[in-house]
């Protein structure tokens, strides 16, 4: 059997376990004629253990208006901010430092998000996290 044809890829940042048929979901996945019952049902019973938090989603929208949905989890910087226990990030982050994150806690950020990441190792992760933590304004410290 042929694989169906994708017609669209669709990311999402949705609150985990309260997605409504409202806006962000409602409208994204109405201009493609989706039954956004069948994605807002299964996505709040997958993330409920995260209530509230921002998860970021997939969803491959395939020719005959059907689809297949990925939960990534929450974004990089919100474990960044909740680490560095900050609201946001910097605004100028080359010159105001709105925080400090530690080895460790890069981490600990890096083996949430191994699955994501586009790096071999360890080390490798924990250096995109740390370049994610800067550009943000959060200083990184030994």
């Amino acid at each position: 059997m042929p694989s169906k044809k994708v017609i669209g890829n669709l990311k999402l940042r949705i609150p985990a376990g309260r997605a409504t048929a409202g806006p962000p979901v409602g409208s994204t996945l109405g201009q493609w004629g989706l039954n956004m019952m069948n994605f807002i049902n299964p996505f709040n019973e997958a993330t409920k253990d995260l209530m509230g938090k921002d998860v970021i989603v997939h969803l491959q929208v395939y020719e005959d208006r059907t689809f297949d949905w990925k939960s990534l989890g929450r974004p990089v910087s919100d474990l960044i901010m909740e680490k560095a226990n900050i609201k946001k990030g910097s605004g100028k982050s080359h010159l105001d430092k709105v925080g400090k994150i530690t080895r460790a806690q890069l981490e600990e950020i890096a083996e949430i998000k191994k699955d994501q990441l586009n790096a071999i190792d360890l080390e490798g992760r924990v250096k995109v996290i740390a370049g994610a933590a800067r550009s943000m304004g959060v200083e990184v410290v030994a």
